[in-house]
């Protein structure tokens, strides 16, 4: 998959765009299971008129922009960081990833402008996809009725995109974190389509885990996570083991939360890797120990439960 990024606005379109491109639009956090039935109505799309197959999305959100200072309190906690969103974009066969930097520069874009600019000029829209409710322009004045419109005189196919429910419920974005939130794990699953994952790259740390007998690989947390507590996880390419999501209350207290590993029978160093972390169940809240005896001792059991999942799940 290509990934471009900028603002398109004022420029030409990409370079391989030039047949036109079947486009949808969004932020596709988590790029969950009603996200997949667009990315795969894209590509099908794409294949039939014999055109590429496009994604414009974000960087930052939106609503991380609109809330400034408060972001990190105010905006909705990420699912998923960009390099994981967009290979998973990947993986449903679409062939560019465009990624508009959201400023205000890009907030202040008329509706109008929005569609010449971007839809039009930028990425050579021949067939584009957004759900009824899809809203864009400065104040958000654009609404599915001005694309109707503006598909006319433009010259590119319009559809809308239902919304897709697991089990009755609608599968959102929103619905993902309030599962995750709640520890409720199978459910996230249900309405992602995969094991919920956190990646991210290994740093040092205090080495606190390893002067307990438990050595960790530390993942520092760019942004505010989804969840918080002690897990059973799955470190894709090292193997089981369990993780704590938080700010370590006992023992050397962290203003921003941390990910933190110990993966079973590993006995070597892993700071500089990439790790992918899939969260299977949750096993308690994070808590703050008296001393740090009760605090191995936490640990210890954490470290038994997990090896419990994996011998009835074997």
């Amino acid at each position: 998959m290509v990934v471009t990024h900028g603002t398109l606005t004022g420029a030409a379109a990409p370079p391989g765009t030039g047949n036109g491109q079947a486009v949808t639009i969004g932020n596709f956090d988590g790029v969950h299971r009603g996200h997949r039935a667009l990315l795969d109505r894209v590509t099908s799309k794409a294949r039939e008129l014999k055109i590429g197959s496009c994604v414009l999305t974000f960087e930052p959100h939106p609503r991380e922009f609109f809330s400034g200072e408060d972001a990190e309190k105010s905006a909705p906690a990420r699912l998923t960081r960009l390099r994981d969103k967009l290979e998973l974009m990947a993986a449903a066969g679409i062939g560019r990833a465009h990624v508009a930097r959201f400023d205000a520069r890009f907030a202040a874009l008329p509706a109008a402008d929005f569609i010449d600019q971007v839809l039009v000029r930028g990425l050579g829209t021949r067939w584009l996809a957004v759900g009824r409710d899809f809203r864009f322009g400065k104040g958000r004045a654009g609404d599915y009725g001005a694309l109707e419109t503006a598909a006319g005189r433009h010259h590119f196919k319009l559809e809308s995109v239902a919304d897709v429910a697991i089990d009755g419920e609608r599968v959102s974005s929103s619905a993902v974190r309030a599962a995750l939130q709640a520890g409720d794990l199978r459910r996230a699953e249900r309405l992602l389509g995969h094991t919920y994952t956190i990646s991210g790259r290994v740093a040092h740390g205090t080495k606190l885990g390893r002067d307990l007998g438990y050595p960790t690989a530390n993942i520092p947390l760019r942004r505010r996570p989804p969840l918080a507590g002690i897990y059973v996880v799955e470190v894709e390419g090292f193997g089981p083991g369990v993780a704590s999501v938080g700010t370590r209350p006992t023992v050397n207290p962290l203003a921003r939360p941390l990910l933190e590993v110990h993966i079973f029978n590993l006995n070597e160093d892993l700071y500089g890797e990439h790790l992918r972390v899939c969260f299977l169940e949750k096993l308690r809240d994070e808590e703050k120990f008296r001393d740090v005896r009760e605090l191995k001792s936490a640990i210890e059991r954490d470290v038994r439960r997990a090896q419990e999942y994996f011998a009835r799940h074997g």
